[in-house]
């Protein structure tokens, strides 16, 4: 029986090694090389807002600001009543690149955020558009320059990187390391040439590649995947770009109740199945091996002291030992570039975590339970 176990265990340690090896390794040692040019086509930032006052008086004053020579920013308010039509009001003179748009309507073909986003791209004066959330926050005033140096005439989109803000607590660790893997899954997956999903505090993409697909017709009606859906449907294997320069980066206050990151999670989980296929079968063989390591791997702990097999153990040691260096050295590398926003100590625990976290999602998905969301 110690043969099988060993032999499953070994193979499912392959599997993340190809992953590692294949994929991860691209974004460890991807260079990316600064090239400012504010000539480049001008820029309309979008942004969605549903009763987000306190965050647009924090947000706004910060785009107005950006360095670039040819931008806007439209806000796009889908029937706020805390006030926030007001106070933008109150203070649009004060500002020199926003431009106002209040949406009344709602309409039961299209979910209220793509509709808001589908009226902003239709309004938008300029050639490219550049996405971010009312609760997100620059990481500087070359936001716009860093985003858009990474275009070309091959290159219609870019993804950026949105880390949540570092604050105390288990949840806003998890919260932190969840995105960074999800960060270096996507963009991993974009250099070499499968990208699959972006984060809409910080994509950028052509005005033409939107139109030219229709927007988001096909997935005009679920809530979530103005980002993941979308870019599933229209990138290619040569038309992606990412930008992980630190001026690039967009910050996010994360959630802090387990009740709301978790209701929060479920919206996002619940587009993948909207995938293509060969996304949801490599990224469910990837998270399906890392299950797999470690339930096997307990369950080897378990029989090898229950037998007293020290020769096992030591095999069952080595091989994580490895996995764990291979992992450390990778991630670390990767976490350097992505603003160190995962504690490089605790790559172990979040290596567990993460295999909890597959456990109680998959679970929860094949309940197939509609997450309930009141605005996306």
């Amino acid at each position: 029986m110690a043969d099988y176990l060993l032999l499953a265990l070994g193979t499912f340690v392959l599997i993340q090694l190809f992953y590692y090896f294949f994929f991860f390794t691209r974004l460890a040692f991807y260079e990316n090389n600064t090239n400012y040019d504010c000539s480049t086509p001008g820029v309309t930032v979008l942004v969605c807002a549903w009763n987000e006052r306190e965050n647009l008086e924090e947000l706004l004053p910060l785009l107005d600001a950006q360095e670039y020579n040819n931008f806007e920013v439209i806000l796009l308010d889908d029937r706020s009543d805390d006030g926030s039509e007001e106070f933008i009001r109150a203070h649009i003179n004060d500002w020199k690149h926003i431009r106002y748009i209040r949406i009344n309507d709602q309409f039961e073909h299209v979910t209220p955020k793509k509709y808001a986003l589908t009226v902003g791209m239709k309004q938008a004066k300029y050639p490219i558009a550049l996405m971010t959330d009312a609760d997100c926050r620059p990481f500087s005033n070359h936001w716009i320059t860093a985003m858009t140096s990474r275009l070309s005439d091959e290159r219609d989109i870019v993804l950026g990187f949105s880390p949540y803000l570092k604050q105390s607590g288990f949840l806003n660790w998890f919260i932190r390391c969840e995105t960074f893997y999800t960060a270096v899954q996507y963009l991993s997956f974009t250099l070499a040439g499968m990208t699959y999903m972006g984060v809409g505090r910080n994509i950028l993409y052509k005005r033409s590649v939107f139109f030219a697909n229709k927007g988001f017709y096909t997935h005009r009606h679920v809530f979530g995947g103005d980002d993941d859906i979308f870019l599933n449907e229209v990138s290619t294997s040569s038309n992606t770009a990412i930008s992980v320069e630190s001026e690039s980066f967009v910050y996010s206050t994360p959630k802090t109740t387990w009740k709301t990151w978790f209701k929060q999670k479920q919206r996002h989980l619940s587009v993948s199945k909207h995938y293509k296929p060969r996304n949801k079968v490599l990224l469910g063989l990837l998270s399906g091996a890392h299950v797999a390591v470690w339930t096997i791997g307990i369950f080897v702990l378990i029989f090898g002291i229950w037998q007293k097999d020290m020769p096992l153990l030591a095999v069952l040691g080595g091989t994580f030992t490895v996995r764990w260096l291979i992992q450390w050295f990778l991630l670390s590398r990767i976490n350097n570039k992505l603003d160190k926003t995962v504690e490089g100590f605790s790559f172990l625990l979040m290596d567990f975590a993460l295999f909890m976290y597959y456990i109680i999602f998959g679970f929860l998905a094949m309940i197939k339970r509609k997450p309930r969301t009141t605005w996306n």
